[in-house]
């Protein structure tokens, strides 16, 4: 195992000094272990946390900030955090307006929120919650009841992130976030397997002429294995599946997120074949996200990621964000 740490043991502590001190916009709390606003929270504003385990950058630390999240909570690598430690961001960002929970369909995160939610409402905290599963290449994978969360988290999170700002109230931004999720699918494909440094060993094995389709960002299984070949069969076999699943149609929001470990130039190769499998049938490709959005440490590959777009959900998606991994429009 080669990689840039200090020690296994402590990746995640290491880390989270270093995004304190690269972030001044940002307050890391060591002991509780979450990312938050450094301002606190807006008053009258719904307050969004979202988190999930390490491994995943800049999901969903590099998503706090103004337009998106309130708060991250950071477990331990491809493990989720702690219900004690959610609670903590929770009653950090609420302004008395509620809290929303957005959460990664599996199943340590979903009881794990669910489990702070609960504890939060014993202290008067109103907290809803939104599950993301836009992951349609297999259901009730080795973590997971159901389909797996995968890129639509950053769709929620942007655009619900845009609504809370412009002052939507707890319930709408928790049935905005499930319309985001609704109207959202991803497909991803592995080249190479990652290494979780604690193990210190790859978590799968991979031939040099294979690829994994359909994995998941922990290097779950996908639907199989097949050969090694052009970006544009592969982004064929992910969009099929996509398409299947959801009859894809007018205007839409697409994500070509790499796992970790494929330079952008492939990325972008990825995005042409993407562009005119679309195109070709007339689906119309209007806002894009091309880049490292979703990490699965050093796996190689990428996940593929549809929306489709209404004149609201384009609205909010343009709506100014600043965050570390995300910035525009102020």
């Amino acid at each position: 195992m080669k990689k840039l740490i200090n020690s296994p043991d402590h990746v995640l502590d290491d880390a989270l000094v270093g995004v304190a001190a690269a972030h001044p916009s940002l307050t890391v709390n060591t002991s509780d272990r979450y990312i938050a606003r450094a301002g606190g929270p807006t008053p009258g504003k719904v307050g969004l946390v979202s988190g999930g385990g390490s491994g995943h950058e800049p999901l969903h630390g590099g998503f706090v900030g103004y337009g998106m999240l309130d708060a991250a909570c950071p477990g331990e690598v491809f493990t989720s955090p702690v219900p004690d430690q959610i609670l903590a961001a929770t009653r950090a960002v609420d302004s008395g307006a509620g809290v929303l929970h957005i959460v990664k369909n599996y199943t340590g995160d979903v009881l794990n929120f669910q489990m702070a939610a609960d504890l939060a409402a014993d202290d008067g905290v109103r907290v809803e919650g939104v599950v993301v599963n836009d992951d349609v290449a297999v259901e009730n994978s080795t973590w997971t009841a159901g389909r797996r969360g995968t890129g639509a988290t950053v769709f929620v999170e942007k655009i619900v992130g845009a609504a809370a700002e412009l002052g939507a109230d707890l319930g709408t931004t928790a049935a905005l976030g499930q319309e985001v999720n609704d109207r959202s699918r991803s497909f991803g494909v592995a080249l190479t397997p990652c290494t979780v440094p604690a193990s210190g060993t790859p978590g799968f094995e991979l031939g040099e002429d294979e690829v994994e389709l359909g994995v998941g960002i922990h290097g779950e299984p996908g639907r199989a294995r097949g050969r090694l070949t052009s970006a544009r069969e592969l982004v064929g076999v992910a969009l099929d599946a996509i398409h299947t699943d959801m009859p894809l149609s007018g205007d839409v929001l697409v994500m070509v997120n790499g796992l970790g470990g494929t330079p952008l130039i492939e990325l972008y190769v990825v995005y042409a074949a993407v562009a005119e499998w679309l195109a070709g049938r007339r689906v119309w490709i209007t806002r894009n996200l091309v880049g490292n959005y979703v990490t699965s440490l050093e796996m190689a590959g990428c996940t593929i990621t549809v929306c489709r777009l209404t004149p609201q959900l384009t609205h909010l998606w343009d709506a100014p964000v600043v965050t570390p991994a995300l910035r525009w429009g102020r």
